[in-house]
């Protein structure tokens, strides 16, 4: 029961553990300015020789709330004498309701029981317990020489990483040297979490950690790099995918920019329009909406920018080019098509009248609204994942505390 509300919830304790403290770990974290207390003593940790596990609720973030950092730091020392470990050795992650306090009391007594549950077997039970508004698991894995990186997520809304919402955990047996694997990790988490938006809400409890058992050799630090990426994009668009109601996922290509910041905040500019996830959302391919999502963050960002070479494609079909718009009978009949193959699913009606929920609880597809944006400027580019704007996404975010 939270000490500010009188709303029993069910919370989950999740322990991550590796057989053996690493001194190869790595973590980034959110880049709001009212950090959680587990973020700030995550942040302390990294100053720590080794790590040797991760203890995860949900419910309750542990932001702002008094005693916080406190409150973290006793879950750690709990968990510690579980294991046999340092309280220093433990990673404290929370989510869940911003401003609550953790039930330390009830959690602390929960440890032993978590520490019996712990199995070898299967990441799944890891990747269901860090779940809130989630609607279904996040797992992905790729090879690395004779080693693997399994990557394990959470996050449905708050969703712009900077980071956003979002709990991710990067497992791996391949030996990369503490530094190189942090290095590598604040690169790809860039160009990947940091290339999402649901609703352009960044959180206050982000955390990406990435923990190696250093057993098996790294056959290079390019194929550990190649191979941590397509894990850490997979976890990205499966993010999006299960993003509070998410009907179309939206993948911006933008391309032929002076340099890849200007690449970026052109498809987050697009991503987070209102207006423009309404139009996908409603499968109406209202492109006058995509030009001026461009056009707000050039005039605002980069004035002088010339935007008179620049083609628009949706679907691959062409929508705009050299300044003029190519659209007819035929083109908006495609482009509707193109959306409506792109919809995971369509809004039911509520019984109650009030409360939209999804009809799904798996990704039918893995389609997108495909949008190109050429601005023939330059080499750079960046693709951009978003989302649409939906009844569902408002019902659970007017709705999230009851």
């Amino acid at each position: 029961m939270p000490a500010e509300v009188d709303k029993p919830a069910k919370m989950n304790l999740t322990l991550i553990v590796l057989d053996e403290p690493t001194p190869a770990f790595g973590a980034v974290f959110t880049t709001n300015a009212f950090p959680g207390a587990p973020v700030l003593v995550g942040r302390e940790r990294l100053r720590e020789p080794t790590l040797g596990a991760v203890v995860v609720n949900n419910k309750v973030s542990n932001v702002c709330a008094p005693g916080g950092v406190e409150a973290s730091e006793r879950l750690c020392a709990e968990v510690a004498r579980g294991l046999g470990l340092s309280a220093t050795q433990v990673l404290p992650c929370s989510t869940g309701v911003i401003g609550w306090r953790l039930p330390v009391d009830a959690m602390v007594g929960a440890v032993p029981a978590a520490v019996a549950s712990l199995d070898a077997r299967s990441v799944m039970p890891a990747a269901e317990g860090i779940m809130t508004t989630d609607l279904y698991p996040k797992v992905r894995r790729a090879s690395v020489g004779q080693g693997s990186i399994v990557g394990i997520a959470k996050g449905a809304g708050m969703l712009e990483p900077n980071l956003a919402t979002m709990l991710v955990y990067l497992l791996t047996d391949v030996d990369v040297p503490r530094d190189a694997l942090r290095a590598t990790l604040r690169s790809v988490a860039a160009r990947t979490f940091g290339c999402i938006s649901v609703d352009s809400d960044t959180s206050t409890s982000d955390t990406v950690a990435l923990l190696s058992s250093r057993q098996v050799p790294c056959p290079s630090l390019e194929q550990f790099e190649s191979a941590l990426e397509r894990v850490c994009a997979d976890l990205a668009e499966d993010l999006v995918r299960n993003g509070e109601g998410v009907h179309h996922v939206m993948r911006v290509r933008v391309h032929g920019a002076p340099d890849e910041a200007v690449a970026r905040g052109i498809g987050k500019s697009v991503v987070n329009s209102p207006l423009f996830q309404c139009a996908v959302n409603g499968n109406d391919p209202n492109v006058g909406r995509l030009v001026m999502a461009i056009g707000k963050y050039v005039g605002a960002h980069h004035p002088g920018m010339d935007l008179s070479r620049c083609t628009l494609r949706m679907g691959g079909r062409v929508i705009l080019q050299q300044g003029t718009f190519r659209l007819d009978h035929e083109a908006e009949r495609a482009l509707v098509a193109h959306m409506k193959e792109a919809e995971l699913y369509a809004s039911v009606a509520p019984a109650d009248g009030l409360t939209f929920r999804p009809p799904v609880t798996w990704p039918p597809h893995e389609r997108a609204v495909e949008l190109d944006v050429d601005l023939g400027l330059g080499s750079a580019a960046c693709t951009v994942l978003g989302s649409d704007r939906s009844h569902e996404y408002i019902s659970e975010n007017a709705d999230y505390r009851s």
